[in-house]
């Protein structure tokens, strides 16, 4: 029996060799499309056989036939079939499934591919404005890229985890001028506030003073957008913006400062979210290199200028708009630092062959303009940039909106979660048996396990809406539910290494018997695994991973209820158990690993 192949190749094999042998055939045999059996046929795998009527000249059911008596009489892997219209179902012999298991039993890195195997990834997230603290959906958006590099790396790729922080800009300029007014010259050592929160502060405030003036020009009967240009403190602050670009000593060290807030409680949050990055790039340095990079385009006819002087690119013909680069008074605009950024990335990195983007969905028209104007300027990259674009994420109350200060932001969520695990646990009982020190630790990561989860198990495409306490259920689908089931693993491990004083180190298959169904589905369900770490890796799409874990864990519990572990009088059924319930906790904890979760040892 060929266990040292995965059973897809051999079907793959044995079925070439059955349409040579049956029809004759010499020609280019398609592409042959193998999956799993539906749950409600009997069998493991299915050939869809309707790529194969050409070749059989028969009825999908008729080829179907054909093919399964051949394999029943060549494969000995194959131990039934049966047709179903166009598919055929196959039944897989029980000791391919012990032996296969044995094989990638001891395989410790398995569904890990060999580092850098494949080619060098860079990967943008979180890149934040210094004008505000993360918020919600900057929790998807770390956790989103965070876990899309780490599936990349398992998969083979080299990644470069990098983020691009926004701290300039007249964004920044807000809350430094509303500072200015209304701070008294309060900092957080003097206030006890994180750094970013207080910048926040600030910003909410340059807001509401921001539409009191507007409110009180428009009383005077002018337009709403006349009023909006003529408001005061807008126009302190496109001052500011200008001043800063000009490096004013006052504007410069003011801006030094409260960065400097920010960066420091920025630091804090990175660490509770459990997120980290290789390379940091800022604004104000790469708007400059932008900048560069459009005169050298305006110099080219690659783009134009208007009259006032403000430099745009003519995007009609891409079916796009214009889109302005450089406003009228020289000054850089968003998209003018995503240009030097995009390009001193690759210089830094010139064996780079992709750059993954994860920015949220209301920036894909951005990215689509950003993407042609650097197949304009002659990037050669350019084609080589990926948006991953996500849906925005939401509290069960609605929308949020930083600038009137009604955003959840990412600090309150996080300690709300282990709150809301402390919760649960209490009102089940889940961690009577713990010292409370370690029951604090517990809380943390049973908290953040369903905060990553909980957002991440959703297609990246979608929109979403958080639910905290929905996502905290240790019975549902959610992380403390996989937790649980992985702590169950650990429990069996830990009672079996009392028992045999060591780990098990030959697993004799052919004295195991008959497999129950449960057995033979967790094995099943472990051959996924590097499939499904492949199409994730693909796809850039961490719900895979997530809701395979789920799954794994599921079909793990059916068995832990249906067959006795540490009680089976055969002891190489027994030590075949112990190995069952080792591996999937093992593959659990990878999968999860990568989606950026802690597992918990003890629950």
């Amino acid at each position: 029996m060929s266990t040292n192949i995965d059973i897809q190749q051999i079907l793959e094999n044995q079925i070439q060799k059955a349409l040579k042998e049956i029809y004759q055939t010499e020609g280019n045999i398609p592409a042959l499309q193998i999956q799993k059996t539906r749950k409600e046929f009997e069998g493991d795998l299915t050939l869809v056989t309707f790529p194969l009527l050409k070749i059989s000249g028969k009825k999908p059911e008729e080829t179907g036939q054909d093919i399964g008596e051949y394999l029943l009489a060549h494969c000995e892997e194959v131990t039934a079939f049966n047709v179903v219209k166009g598919f055929l179902n196959l039944a897989i012999r029980e000791k391919y499934w012990l032996e296969y298991f044995k094989s990638i039993y001891q395989n410790k890195n398995f569904g890990i591919a060999s580092p850098d195997s494949k080619s060098h990834v860079l990967v943008e997230y979180s890149s934040p404005n210094t004008n505000k603290p993360l918020h919600l959906g900057h929790l998807r958006n770390n956790f989103l890229g965070y876990s899309v590099a780490a599936i990349l790396k398992a998969y083979g790729h080299k990644v470069t985890k990098v983020q691009i922080i926004n701290d300039r800009g007249i964004h920044i300029c807000k809350s430094m001028v509303a500072w200015q007014k209304f701070g008294n010259g309060e900092t957080p050592e003097s206030t006890g506030m994180k750094g970013d929160h207080l910048v926040g502060k600030y910003y909410v405030l340059f807001d509401k003073q921001y539409k009191s003036e507007i409110a009180e020009l428009l009383s005077s009967g002018i337009s709403e957008d006349e009023a909006k240009q003529k408001a005061p403190i807008m126009r302190e602050a496109q001052k500011m913006l200008k001043q800063w670009e000009e490096k004013d000593a006052d504007v410069y060290a003011l801006w030094q400062t409260m960065n400097g807030w920010v960066y420091k409680g920025f630091e804090t949050t990175y660490r509770n979210m459990g997120v980290d990055f290789d390379k940091l790039y800022y604004e104000s340095d790469t708007y400059l290199l932008g900048k560069t990079e459009v005169e050298k385009g305006l110099q080219s006819r690659a783009f134009f200028q208007k009259e006032d002087g403000s430099i745009w690119v003519d995007l009609t013909g891409e079916g796009l708009d214009e889109k302005a680069l450089l406003r009228k008074d020289g000054t850089a605009m968003y998209i003018t630092q995503d240009i030097g950024t995009a390009i001193l990335r690759f210089v830094d990195y010139p064996d780079a062959t992709s750059l993954i983007y994860t920015v949220g969905n209301e920036q894909d028209y951005h990215f689509k303009v950003l993407f042609k104007i650097l197949s304009k300027l002659g990037f050669k990259q350019a084609d080589q940039c990926f948006h991953l674009s996500y849906g925005m994420v939401e509290l069960p109350e609605g929308k949020m909106k930083s600038r009137e200060g009604t955003v959840v932001d990412a600090d309150e969520i996080m300690t709300a979660m282990k709150d809301e695990a402390r919760d649960v646990a209490a009102e089940q009982g889940k961690l009577d048996d713990l010292d409370e020190s370690t029951k604090e630790q517990v809380y943390h990561t049973i908290g953040m396990a369903a905060l990553k989860y909980f957002l991440l198990r959703v297609d990246p495409v979608k929109n979403m809406v958080f639910n905290p306490r929905e996502s905290i259920d240790f019975n549902g689908h959610t992380g403390p539910f996989i937790e649980y089931g992985y702590v169950r693993t650990r429990a069996i491990e830990r009672k079996m290494y009392e028992l045999v004083k060591g780990e098990i180190q030959d697993l004799d298959t052919h004295l195991i018997g008959d497999l129950h169904n449960t057995e033979k589905n967790l094995i099943v369900k472990l051959r996924d695994f590097p499939e499904v770490v492949g199409e994730a890796a693909t796809r850039y799409n961490p719900s895979l991973i997530a809701n395979y874990c789920f799954e794994l864990i599921k079909e793990f519990n059916s068995f832990y209820h249906e067959c006795p572990v540490l009680r089976e009088e055969n002891i190489a059924k027994r030590n075949f158990r112990v190995a069952l319930s080792s591996k999937v906790g093992e593959v659990t904890a990878r999968g999860m690993k990568m989606l950026g979760i802690d597992m918990v040892e003890r629950m």
